[in-house]
């Protein structure tokens, strides 16, 4: 085989480096966002919202509540599926780190030593033996050696440069992720929390009732000994003591099941009932207009959307990747070596050898296969494209429908307050009317059947403003900056927080 001369190397070298002045794929644009989607928004004009200020990032400190904010500060350094998402994001930026190591040289050292011995019959007639005269049947001979091989693929089509921006999406997409399941995480322990407090409200509130139904019953149990009353009267008011006391196992059995998810979201057992958490009698309550700055701000902040911006720009870069296979590539390789029949040789010029040059390679791919990879990386950056659009139009549509129900909700909540109070009032009249014999029983009953539904109603209510506070703080995105990091380690014993074991 005729050798490739110097220059005919050089010609190839450079023909291949003026094929790929630029990368294989397109070069990735952020998509443009419609104006439209960055508007105020359409319920801005809500009560109880504030679209002039910008949404909090710690929203669940509004509330002013020490346990709910311990609560969520657990969450974010113990919880399993915070801790999951850490974990993915760490494998994602090892990977970032070995596609980055595609720029680097390959190296190989090597060191070995070896003893031959050859037969004298092998080498050929007496005659042609190196020490004819000695007669020996056979030759000894030691060799030492040492080398170092090295190569370098230059990154002409991009092949490298497109793997490298590909696990910088994937590794930033992940950390949006992790963002995200932030937030989720915070909403949960919140409206937990919340649902846990407004189940022992409604049960105090049912046994509250229970004990005034119980003093209208022992009146007409007395009217009935003293010959005023039927008993007809007496178990009509047994039925509404019976029917307020019927509520408070159902309302007792909610609240412990949301103490207990409140336990394994901060990644605790069930068991470990919070015991702050456990003597909440009332919802927590934000007591200022709620800040939620507009629709650009909106999308820059939540993390859904930033995933999925990432995952276009990784999945962009994959077309590059699949592209750069329908090119040749070129290594640069390089050895040094140092062979001797004696170590005491090694490190001699008569010793030292090297080889330096480029390698083109160019296995010819299967182009109908390669080019079909080209066009499922064109359409999963397609799809990519779509999710990313849909993501904007799903956080634009979740924000307006917590505004419109956070509102419906405050208004109905007022609406349920004066009627509990107009409630309470008409059935105190009533109570002193039937006392002076102004009204007779069937009115009492009547007046104390409507303050117990309003009273039951408002809390319920109060119960419902705040799931629908949260769910507004989850669609605003905020609550991921300056999150703690996720511990590996257990959380503290129960003793040690102030929790306490579940006793039914």
């Amino acid at each position: 085989m005729t050798p490739v001369r110097t220059p005919t190397v050089a010609l190839l070298l450079a023909s291949a480096l003026g094929l790929g002045a630029c990368a294989a794929g397109p070069d990735y644009r952020p998509p443009e966002i419609p104006k439209v989607a960055t508007a105020p928004f359409r319920e801005a004009g809500a009560i109880g919202v504030d679209d002039a200020a910008p949404a909090s990032s710690d929203w669940w400190k509004l509330y002013a509540d020490r346990t709910l904010s311990r609560l969520i500060e657990d969450a974010f350094r113990y919880n399993t599926d915070i801790r999951l998402a850490a974990a993915n994001l760490r494998r994602a930026r090892a990977q970032l780190s070995e596609a980055r190591a595609g720029r680097l040289p390959t190296t190989d050292l090597s060191a070995s030593y070896s003893r031959q011995r050859i037969g004298a019959d092998q080498i050929g007639p007496a005659s042609g033996r190196p020490d004819d005269a000695s007669g020996a049947d056979h030759y000894d001979s030691d060799l030492y050696e040492a080398g170092f091989d090295a190569s370098y693929e230059l990154d002409i089509f991009g092949r490298v440069s497109r793997s490298i921006e590909a696990a910088r999406g994937d590794a930033q997409a992940a950390q949006a992720t992790l963002d995200g399941v932030r937030i989720s995480i915070a909403a949960q322990v919140a409206q937990s929390y919340a649902d846990a407090c407004g189940a022992a409200m409604q049960a105090d509130v049912a046994r509250e009732t229970a004990a005034i139904e119980g003093e209208t019953r022992d009146l007409t149990q007395r009217l009935l000994d003293a010959g005023r009353g039927t008993q007809r009267d007496v178990d009509q008011a047994n039925v509404l003591v019976e029917q307020a006391n019927a509520q408070v196992p159902g309302l007792e059995g909610e609240r412990r099941a949301q103490l207990y998810a409140l336990a394994t979201l901060t990644g605790r057992p069930p068991a470990e009932i919070d015991a702050a958490a456990s003597r909440c009698r009332a919802v927590p309550k934000v007591q200022t207009l709620i800040p939620i700055g507009d629709g650009a701000a909106l999308l820059a902040r939540r993390p859904d959307v930033r995933a999925a911006e990432r995952k276009l720009a990784a999945d962009t870069a994959r077309i590059g990747i699949a592209t750069a296979s329908l090119f040749p590539s070129v290594t640069l390789l390089g050895s040094v070596s140092l062979g001797a029949p004696k170590i005491d040789d090694i490190g001699k010029s008569s010793s030292f050898g090297y080889s330096l040059g480029p390698l083109i390679s160019w296995t010819f791919p299967n182009f109908a296969a390669a080019r079909a990879k080209i066009r499922q990386a064109r359409a999963g950056s397609d799809a990519s494209l779509a999710a990313f659009q849909g993501t904007i139009l799903t956080a634009l549509r979740e924000t307006e429908q917590a505004l419109a129900r956070y509102a419906a909700a405050l208004e109905r909540n007022a609406a349920l307050a004066r009627a509990a109070a107009s409630a309470q009032h008409a059935a105190e009249q009533t109570r002193q009317r039937f006392d002076s014999g102004r009204d007779n029983f069937l009115d009492l009953l009547v007046a104390e059947q409507n303050r117990a539904a309003a009273r039951q109603a408002l809390a319920q209510s109060d119960t419902n403003v705040a799931d629908l506070q949260v769910s507004l703080f989850k669609a605003l995105g905020g609550g991921w900056e300056g999150a703690p990091a996720p511990l590996d380690t257990p959380p503290p014993s129960s003793e040690s927080q102030g929790h306490m074991a579940a006793t039914g």
